[in-house]
């Protein structure tokens, strides 16, 4: 039984263990192989409908999943779960949905919840006499103190659309509720038309005109870790970014987080919007799922079954300093960083839908020409009735 998966130091050891108790238990020769990003995309892409296929493979649900399943290239897992319902109510139904396509359950979430999530300078703060903000008109209200104190109010990557697009998410679920992105998702015609999604893009390019992302933010970089070093320096008070960020600013910037100085909040409220405050947006997890010819499926299939919800396999992810997408667990998140941790949890618990991020959610196509023309935007370069047209022709 092949098994593929990214490369990734804190994945590997957990699914490898994983795999070693089920070999032990069930007496299969299961077997991890591992790639760089770019290199698995394109592997899985050319493999999968032929023998040399991996029976279990590590994806992003949504669109990246469901290009495979509407072709005929993935086991509903749907049964399966109906034998251990055990394990269907294990995982957070927000994160669990993402791995749904249609009316079957083809993905089982694999690793930790990753929200995105406002994070800040409590030093840059206290300094400011300010409280983060519950509402986005707090926000701006933020912008114009710290742009007048001379520090960046919110450092962006903009060299990379991306980051970009996590603004472009927020403002979007809280101005018209989860259901705007859903009928985008779901390729309903004129879903990139409708008024809330203007709405949303011109707050975003309104946002980059008030300055809130500094003169030189198209410069900025978030692999070279620009941003993150922006706030933990000062020099910038807030950036939204995936959880992933904390782990990121202890490694990079270790005297930021031994300070006490990185303080967190969830997205503010649009005030007048539609959207539920309480929901999340970014990656709700990443999941594993059986190829439908695999000539050792079953075994696939108890594999993703019995081993993703597992004591010993969710142990783990705690362990490597993951926040599992299961229930009942804040307890176990223990550690230094516990109170990041169960914020995180906390976030996804109460979350009534958690919207994955879009350039994962649509097509391959679709992601890059969403990234490609919302750093346009945000420059100025186009406008937002420029932008729906060009997602609207976008397959």
């Amino acid at each position: 039984m092949q098994v593929w998966a990214l490369q990734d130091p804190n994945n590997e050891p957990i699914i490898q263990r994983g795999i070693l108790h089920f070999n032990t238990d069930s007496g299969t020769g299961a077997r991890l192989t591992t790639y760089a990003n770019d290199s698995y995309k394109q592997k899985l892409q050319a493999t999968m409908g032929t023998p040399a296929a991996p029976d279990v493979f590590f994806n992003w649900g949504g669109g990246n999943l469901a290009q495979y399943v509407r072709t005929g290239k993935v086991r509903d897992l749907s049964d399966a779960l109906k034998a251990r319902p055990d394990v269907a109510k294990a995982f957070l139904p927000s994160v669990l949905a993402v791995g749904k396509i249609d009316n079957g359950q083809y993905g089982l979430p694999m690793n930790g919840i990753q929200p995105v999530i406002l994070f800040y300078n409590r030093k840059v703060f206290a300094d400011a006499g300010a409280e983060p903000p519950r509402t986005y008109d707090d926000l701006l209200a933020l912008v114009d103190l710290f742009k007048s104190r001379g520090v960046t109010p919110i450092a962006l990557a903009g060299s990379q659309g991306w980051t970009e697009l996590m603004w472009l998410e927020y403002l979007l679920d809280r101005v018209g509720g989860a259901s705007r992105f859903a009928d985008i998702a779901a390729g309903k015609a004129g879903a990139w038309k409708h008024p809330d999604v203007k709405r949303a893009l011109t707050m975003c390019q309104d946002l980059a005109k008030a300055g809130a992302f500094g003169p030189n933010f198209a410069t900025v970089d978030y692999d070279k870790t620009g941003a993150s070093r922006m706030l933990a320096t000062g020099k910038a008070a807030m950036h939204l970014m995936g959880s992933w960020e904390y782990a990121n600013q202890g490694i990079d910037n270790p005297a930021f987080i031994a300070r006490k100085e990185l303080g967190w909040v969830a997205f503010p409220a649009v005030t007048g919007g539609k959207g539920d405050a309480r929901s999340v947006v970014g990656n709700p997890s990443n999941y594993f799922s059986v190829r439908a010819d695999s000539t050792v499926g079953d075994s696939a299939v108890r594999f993703v079954v019995e081993t993703l919800a597992s004591d010993t396999y969710i142990e783990d992810l705690i362990g490597s300093g993951q926040v599992p997408a299961v229930k009942g667990v804040e307890d176990k998140l223990v550690g230094k960083n516990a109170d990041f941790a169960r914020f995180t949890y906390q976030l996804a618990v109460k979350a009534p839908t958690f919207t994955q991020s879009w350039d994962q959610a649509l097509s391959p196509a679709a992601g890059s020409t969403l990234n490609t023309s919302l750093q346009k935007l945000f420059l100025g370069d186009l406008s937002p009735d420029e932008f729906t047209t060009a997602m609207e022709a976008a397959k």
